[in-house]
């Protein structure tokens, strides 16, 4: 157990030490805040005013048309069309909406043409046809001599009410709330275990290519030596994400504080969509908020310490092959795929089987097998998963890990031994090879005294 320690305590400090650790783990959250200052400013920052012309022949659809922050509508009906046409090519206007005279609106709705020197976006396009068109229907309307008016009041808005089995009110949008939670515990696990096991791997590569774990093999066993690599890793790696996690939030206070810069969105925009949740959820923010108490949160916060330290660890056996297998990181990059599609297949399964039945057939046999089950299961917890799944999932988790383990020592053994063995040969060859040099020189010296 002491050299297990040991070992531990010499990974640890081996990536605490290292320039590019201490470099990085003060930088990222700088970096990361950075880029969100510069995004909220970005956002603050007000489109460019476009301004449309508009060729209306039929007068009937120019004041349908609404200015805004974005875009200018101009009324230049009675401009000259081939005026227009230049102007546009001269970049005077950003557009030309041609609305031409004809006899019915069925032709109409066929004939309207928009001119300029780019490709508009889809949503512009989409909203000027949705102007058109319910101007035209209006008009249809009173054409056939139907009240709007009535048709408006006919047309019909349903609520439906959900409701729980129990007799309890139930309420909208709960799920995506759930799988929002499970997501972001899931998705720490997957990126912590890429982001950590590369560095167990590259541990053993870099020992492998010093020959310093020659030496080490020959005082420690090779289960000791993997141990210590990963548990040492992944304490130096949680000692990171804490330090990410104090300065991070420390620098968006800062920031948010002295320069009034919000991150992501603009302080407008964080406002309206504030607004616009209340008036959606009304008086059933409470309701939500009881809800959210109601989640099985001990089990989401234990369940994800558990899947944390058994998934990194599998995955950990998984990175520590590679490395004891090839011979430099370069070689090792063709290895990584196959470890990082299981992770990525169960952000999949998450999110597009587990919110939409979470306690199905595929949802529930990808919980269980333990590739997956670290990222599904931490997605399937919110919903509410009987408690023996969740044991099982664990114990076969830690059950592979314990079998992987023996399997990566096996290669990590048949490596380490090749290399002694090699080591042993050299030193041998490189003896004898001294020693009839030696004989050479001392003999015709021994010969000539005597």
């Amino acid at each position: 157990m002491s050299k297990l320690v040991l070992i531990i305590k010499r990974e640890f400090i081996a990536k605490v030490r290292n320039k590019s650790f201490i470099v990085m783990t003060f930088l990222s959250p700088l970096l990361f805040v950075g880029i969100g200052v510069f995004v909220g400013y970005l956002s603050t920052m007000k489109a460019e005013l476009k301004t449309i012309a508009i060729h209306d022949k039929t007068g009937q659809f120019v004041n349908e048309f609404k200015s805004d922050e974005e875009y200018n509508y101009v009324d230049l009906s009675r401009v000259d069309l081939k005026v227009l046409k230049d102007s546009i090519i001269s970049d005077s206007y950003e557009g030309l909406l041609i609305i031409p005279k004809v006899e019915d609106n069925n032709k109409l709705q066929k004939s309207i043409q928009f001119v300029s020197n780019e490709s508009p976006s889809v949503t512009f396009i989409d909203n000027l046809e949705d102007v058109i068109a319910k101007k035209i229907t209006a008009e249809n309307f009173q054409k056939a001599g139907l009240d709007t008016l009535k048709i408006n009041n006919a047309k019909a808005t349903v609520a439906i009410n959900l409701e729980k089995a129990s007799g309890e009110e139930a309420l909208k949008g709960l799920n995506e709330i759930k799988i929002i939670i499970g997501g972001a515990f899931g998705y720490l696990i997957m990126m912590f275990i890429i982001l950590y096991g590369n560095m167990v791997m590259r541990s053993v590569i870099e020992e492998k290519t010093s020959r310093i774990i020659e030496v080490i093999i020959s005082s420690v066993k090779p289960f000791q030596l993997m141990m210590g690599k990963i548990i040492g890793t992944s304490l130096a790696g949680i000692l990171q994400f804490l330090i990410w996690v104090i300065l991070g939030l420390s620098a968006m206070f800062i920031v948010s504080s002295m320069f009034g810069v919000h991150m992501g969105a603009s302080a407008g925009a964080q406002a309206q969509a504030m607004e616009n949740a209340q008036q959606a959820a009304g008086s059933n923010i409470g309701m939500y908020i009881k809800e959210l108490w109601h989640l099985p949160i001990a089990t989401i916060l234990i369940s994800f310490i558990i899947y944390f330290i058994g998934g990194y660890f599998l995955y950990s056996s998984f990175y520590a092959s590679i490395g004891a297998a090839v011979d430099n990181e370069t070689d090792s990059q063709q290895f990584l795929l196959p470890i990082i599609m299981p992770l990525i297949l169960g952000v999949y399964i998450g999110f597009f089987t587990v919110m939409n039945d979470p306690n199905g057939t595929v949802a529930t046999v990808f919980s269980m097998i333990p590739l997956t089950s670290p990222i599904v299961m931490m997605m399937r917890i919110p919903f509410g998963v009987p408690l023996w799944q969740i044991i099982v999932s664990m114990v076969i988790l830690f059950i592979t890990f314990l079998c992987r383990s023996f399997k990566s020592l096996s290669c990590l053994s048949k490596n380490l031994t090749f290399l002694i063995v090699n080591f042993i040969i050299f030193s041998a060859s490189f003896c004898a090879m001294i020693t009839i040099e030696a004989n050479h020189f001392i003999q015709p010296v021994i010969s000539n005294v005597c």
